[in-house]
């Protein structure tokens, strides 16, 4: 549906975007993930055309829209501000982009009508943007760009400005209702909980960069850079050297001089320096020694209460030292503080090795 083909955005010596190719699929809820500054926004605006790339190429549902304006392209966009019309009502906001393209009195009301109950405005059709709450304004920002029926619907942090028990629920709201409208929807944040709750896809961005992008279970588990282990989640990210391979299995050597088995097939073998990557709640730990592979034993250094969860953070003899999150109701027989000795295990699966020195 969208496609982005070498496409570089500068402003002076400023490279906003640089050389991103990005293919997105019809009926994707796509996110582009990424710090502040780091060109997801720019990307958003050149699909809307606010923005004109400096070279490559913009293809919207295989048309070169590269230099096209803002409204010959089938796309919506809610802002972040929600930018909606303060003098007029919830139905005359929704109805405003209908009246523009010239649309018939009763297919226009017939449309409205659909998306005002799509998004549980029902009764507040005559109320103005300053009598609505957040999550209403939201939801009024949303109707009206659906209204339109684009193939591509654009968003730039809405949630942003929602406290968080009503943001978490609009996330719901905004993937059931993009796999009801079945419209392509490009999402923009730098809240990895968003993106992790609602993509099919996400694209991590770092300095106009895509630093990887796949699918969510993908981008957290097997993170591809120090920055996507970092940035999504939790990471304990140490110094390896590979020692070789052994049946679907590399051995490394990580700090401290703990060696490690770590699953994967397509990493390269014979004495080479690395990074591994271990999230804190993949360490598993108990006060005995388990059976199995990779196991080890450390001491905690510090104990801190999370609400649903415990982080240890704890050292081993070799001095390698390590944050692990543990859930804080059940899973120990006793309760463990700092000082004391625990056994730790990583399973094959859960270390991912990523070819950084």
């Amino acid at each position: 549906m969208v496609e982005f083909r070498n496409i570089t955005k500068r402003w002076g010596s400023f490279t906003a975007v640089d050389q991103v190719d990005l293919k997105i699929n019809a009926g994707e809820f796509l996110t582009l993930l990424g710090p502040s500054g780091c060109g997801k926004t720019t990307m958003l605006r050149m699909i809307s055309g606010f923005e004109t790339p400096t070279s490559g190429t913009i293809l919207l549902d295989g048309q070169d829209v590269t230099l096209a304006p803002p409204y010959r392209r089938a796309v919506n966009q809610v802002f972040q501000s929600y930018a909606l019309f303060p003098h007029l009502s919830v139905r005359e906001n929704i109805e405003f982009g209908l009246r523009m393209k010239k649309v018939g009195r009763d297919e226009m009301a017939q449309r409205v009508n659909e998306v005002i109950d799509m998004v549980v405005l029902t009764g507040m059709e005559d109320r103005k943007p300053g009598q609505l709450s957040g999550g209403q304004r939201q939801r009024v920002a949303l109707a009206r760009a659906i209204v339109n029926r684009p193939k591509v619907l654009l968003l730039d942090e809405p949630l942003s400005a929602l406290d968080a028990k009503l943001r978490h629920a609009m996330q719901v709201e905004l993937k059931r209702l993009q796999s009801k409208l079945g419209i392509t929807f490009i999402f923009v944040t730098h809240d990895q909980e968003e993106a992790l709750t609602m993509s099919d896809r996400i694209a991590v961005i770092n300095k106009g960069r895509i630093e990887q992008l796949g699918g969510v279970e993908e981008i957290y588990h097997r993170p591809k850079t120090t920055f996507v282990a970092n940035f999504i989640g939790e990471a304990n990210i140490v110094n390896a050297v590979v020692l070789g391979r052994d049946q679907g299995c590399v051995r490394v050597r990580v700090e401290g001089g703990l060696e490690l088995e770590v699953a994967t097939e397509d990493f390269p073998t014979g004495p080479m320096a690395a990074l591994v990557s271990i999230r804190p709640e993949k360490i598993n730990v108990t006060k005995t020694r388990p059976d199995g592979e990779n196991v080890f034993e450390a001491t905690v250094i510090e104990e801190l209460f999370k609400g649903a969860t415990d982080e240890l953070n704890v050292r081993t003899d070799g001095g390698l030292e390590l944050t692990i999150l543990v859930a804080n109701e059940g899973l120990m027989e006793v309760a463990i503080h700092a000082g004391e000795k625990i056994w730790c295990q990583v399973h094959r699966g859960d270390a991912v090795l990523i070819e950084e020195a």
